[in-house]
């Protein structure tokens, strides 16, 4: 054949060549038919998803693992809510009781912002508000009602310092006890007792020393009960012995109420609110008049008594569940808010890397063709595809996740139901926040390279990396930082827990900012540490320095989750440790006693410090009665009723017992009902000094006006209120004293005059024996929860963010091989980027935590704290998961 002839199959010279083969398309044209172009363009992206996740399923592994945690964390949070809004208080006492008649325990407070409708705040009560004895023969009156039985109790102390519970014995009907033996009480000294949960049983005829209100008393056993609803140690005397405990025989506690046959619960109780008045008793603050207050706050004496049925009968007999469920909700709904915002940067931080790292690929596929809308639709079919299958393992991972975080809060005794529903709902509802928020963050991050033209497409992807990030995005994360700082002035600005609410507030926003501004602060931590790397490490450090400095964007990526980790854990830490560390304080340095008389948990009669001061050798004894009260104030503009702990003590009782540091006035005038000595942070804050007039209302619900005589200065440590002790006992469900604290005498002679009081106990003095409003159990370990779990959570985010970020650099570590970089110089080089990503992440994390810390200092008038030994912890748990993220996906294959 000649060279010049044409190739076989080629047709004669001259002729018409044949037609060239079509370019290959990702769609049909649109203007062919349209119904088949999109078909086209949905085959096209499920077939480029389903590639995509084929040859990147090592990345999207890290996006299944956050996925997957996000859920099971969120679920589980959502059900602890969820439950805790379904708990209701158990019903023992008023088991067999069909209705019961109890004083309202909430409190309201109203006020008119300007230029706004009246909003109204409530608050529960923390000590039993009582009803008016005289409402018994109304209740008793009612149609239905076939007895109505009042019930009171008292708490009490048996043989070998048994706590127990005192009540009448008509009142054994409520809770269905049956006598085992023996017979019922009528003589004063008579009793029959409820033996479940003793130590140990008595026997019918044998004597038992009850104490109550004083030296224990001789008591005859007459006869022995029980009941299947409850287990409580109890002590059933008459109904005239029961008075001498209480002292308080013009109310009851409540009433119990036996229906007729025949008559059901709903009909009842509409019979029982027809019977009982809309107001109760008058005012029981001298010289006011029941009604509404001059701010709009709800006079508590005017407050209507509650019919209780069903699962409500408990709240009657459980004081403060209300209060402790809407306070633990809180708590939790705190917490929950952050594990939101957590879980969503985590989420977004992750999957925005994993699509960033494709954007060469991404670029390619534009540039032969693929349109913007095929790109972005593959992207979000792939992380639908990854996030949906997470959430179903995250979903079951939910429930059992929940009932621990629900083991971690048995200090809280409430019950959390947990119907089937629920069991659905939320791990449901997690799973539609993280699979609605995962699409438009894989969308909003595919958009930068798939809105560019072909010819652009490939020059983008390779300078993304040093490019400088969006503006929307750099100012977005400026106004979160200052959103942050603004909160943490706020804090400054609160004292005790609303400052503690600021600066978490400070803390979400200033961490929100800094994954927005990661890009920046990269560029600043290579600008600052790329010499000393270089120094450092040579041609490894080198290396290192010259790759960070080349992909600022991915150093972001990578510090983002090790400073959310450090900030948050820091936060949790150091707020709680701090306003412990201060209140403990300021009360160890206000104590001056010589000894301390502990009570048992029961608390000691009122008259153990009568009996102490008259021990030889005490020049003064003081008891100390906890207790609390309800505070009305405005918070721009909105009215708030916050519960804050008060302490009882004797005026004339405090030389050489206590001294709470008075500025001010002189406590020797807080005598009598109507004075009040206040800290000096809440007297700042309310505009008061001595002889001003502060508005309170009781634990108990009474609204009194009371004169200042004296500001002090260790509020955080004594309550921001103190009080003459009897005119608080006379507000207190059971008046008995915490502490006694003795100046001037021996431990022997306080010893023996204590002798009587099963339980009580003489020690050297601390800060513990006159705190206020010591340490809850449940926000301890809602601390546990916070730092344990959600600390978990985020560390686990770290290793997967750091695993996707060494997947991606593959071809990287391939082409520094090529060109001569040996094993040990790459690993020195990782090693010394996992140093500096570690030590940036924590650094910055830390500047992140001590802005609200250091404004939550401020406001307490204290340095932030936190043990050096759980900073040492914390900084090598992020350093093990910073190591494991680097280092262990490197060797394996794609």
């Amino acid at each position: 054949m000649s060279p010049l002839s044409p190739p076989a199959g080629a047709g004669p010279r001259g002729a018409k060549p044949p037609e060239p083969r079509a370019r290959v398309r990702f769609a049909p044209r649109p203007e062919d038919d349209p119904k088949a172009a999109r078909s086209g363009m949905r085959r096209a992206s499920a077939f480029l998803a389903r590639r995509s996740l084929t040859a990147h399923r090592r990345a999207w592994s890290a996006v299944f693992v956050a996925a997957a945690a996000a859920v099971a964390l969120l679920g589980a949070f959502a059900l602890l809510v969820g439950a805790l809004l379904l708990s209701k208080p158990p019903v023992e006492r008023y088991a067999a009781a069909d209705a019961v008649i109890a004083a309202d325990q909430e409190v309201s407070y109203t006020t008119k912002p300007w230029g706004s409708e009246p909003r109204t705040a409530t608050a529960d009560l923390p000590e039993r508000a009582r009803l008016d004895r005289s409402l018994l023969a109304k209740v008793a009156a009612a149609d239905g009602v076939a007895r109505a039985i009042a019930d009171d109790t008292a708490p009490v102390t048996l043989d070998a310092g048994a706590p127990a519970t005192a009540r009448s014995w008509p009142a054994a009907e409520l809770t269905a006890y049956e006598l085992t033996r023996g017979r019922a009480p009528r003589a004063a000294d008579e009793v029959v007792v409820a033996d479940t949960g003793l130590p140990r049983a008595p026997r019918v005829g044998t004597v038992v020393r009850v104490q109550a209100d004083g030296a224990p008393r001789p008591y005859r056993v007459v006869g022995l009960a029980r009941s299947e609803h409850s287990s409580a140690p109890t002590a059933f005397v008459t109904e005239a012995e029961l008075a001498t405990f209480t002292k308080h025989p013009g109310t009851v506690d409540a009433i119990g109420v036996i229906a007729e046959e025949g008559v059901s619960t709903g009909r009842l109780a509409e019979s029982l609110a027809a019977a009982l008045p809309s107001d109760e008793t008058p005012d029981k603050t001298p010289g006011k008049a029941p009604g509404k207050t001059s701010d709009g706050a709800s006079d508590r004496a005017s407050a209507a008594p509650e019919v209780l049925t069903g699962g409500d009968r408990g709240l009657a007999e459980w004081l403060g569940a209300r209060g402790l469920r809407a306070e633990t909700l809180e708590l939790i709904a705190a917490i929950t808010g952050s594990v939101v915002i957590v879980a969503l940067l985590v989420i977004g931080t992750t999957i925005a890397q994993a699509v960033h790292q494709r954007g060469p690929e991404t670029a390619l596929l534009r540039a032969v063709g693929a349109t913007p809308r095929q790109l972005r639709s593959a992207v979000g079919r792939e992380v639908v595809r990854v996030v949906g299958a997470a959430s179903v393992v995250g979903a079951v991972c939910a429930v059992p996740l929940g009932f621990y975080c629900r083991s971690l809060l048995d200090s809280v005794t409430l019950p959390f139901p947990t119907p089937w529903w629920l069991l659905l709902a939320a791990p449901a509802a997690a799973v539609l926040l993280v699979a609605g928020a995962s699409r438009p963050i894989a969308l909003l991050s595919a958009r930068g390279i798939t809105k560019l033209r072909p010819a652009d497409a490939l020059g983008a992807a390779v300078s993304a990396e040093s490019a400088k990030p969006a503006r929307g995005r750099t100012v977005a994360g400026l106004l979160l930082a200052v959103s942050g700082l603004s909160s943490a002035g706020i804090a400054a600005s609160q004292t005790g827990q609303a400052a503690a609410a600021a600066a978490s507030g400070s803390v979400a926003s200033l961490v929100a900012s800094v994954a927005l501004l990661s890009p920046w602060i990269a560029r600043v931590a290579i600008l600052l540490l790329g010499t000393p790397l270089r120094r450092i490490g040579g041609s490894a450090g080198f290396l290192a320095a010259k790759s960070l400095s080349a992909h600022s964007r991915r150093l972001g990526a990578a510090i983002t989750p090790i400073a959310l980790v450090t900030a948050f854990i820091c936060v949790q830490l150091a707020a709680g440790a701090t306003m412990e560390r201060t209140a403990t304080g300021q009360a160890g340095a206000a104590v001056r006693a010589d000894l301390v008389v502990t009570a048992p948990p029961a608390g000691l009669p009122l008259e153990a410090a009568d009996a102490v001061r008259r021990a030889p050798g005490v020049t003064a004894a003081t008891g100390v009665l906890h207790s609390s009260v309800v505070l009305a104030h405005k918070e721009a503009g909105d009215p708030k009723l916050t519960r804050l702990p008060v302490l009882g003590v004797s005026a004339d009782q405090l030389t050489g017992t206590l001294d709470p540091s008075v500025s001010a006035g002189d406590l020797k005038r807080l005598t009598g009902d109507g004075t009040v000595a206040i800290g000096s942070e809440r007297a700042d804050d309310l505009d008061v000094s001595v002889g001003d007039t502060v508005k309170l209302r009781f634990g108990d619900g009474a609204d009194v006006r009371l004169d200042v005589v004296a500001v002090y200065g260790r509020g955080v440590g004594l309550g921001e209120f103190l009080f003459p002790r009897e005119a608080l006992a006379k507000h207190v469900t059971a008046p008995r004293d915490a502490t006694i604290l003795v100046a001037g005498s021996t431990g022997e002679a306080v010893r023996e005059a204590v002798a009587p009081y099963a339980g009580a106990t003489v020690r050297a003095p601390d800060g513990d024996a006159v705190r206020a409003g010591g340490p809850r159990a449940e926000q301890d370990a809602l601390i546990v929860i916070g730092v344990g779990v959600i600390g978990g959570f985020t560390l686990l985010a770290v290793v997967s963010t750091l695993s996707l970020i060494s997947v991606g650099r593959r071809p990287e570590f391939r082409l520094l091989t090529m060109v001569g970089a040996g094993r040990r110089q790459l690993r020195r080089m990782l090693l010394l980027e996992t140093g500096l990503v570690a030590g940036v992440g924590l650094v910055l994390g830390t500047v992140v935590a001590a802005v609200p810390l250091a404004a939550l200092g401020v406001s307490l008038g204290t340095v932030p704290y936190v043990e050096p030994e759980r900073y040492a912890a914390l900084a090598g748990a992020v350093l093990l998961a910073a190591a494991l993220g680097t280092l262990g996906p490197r060797g394996r294959g794609r």
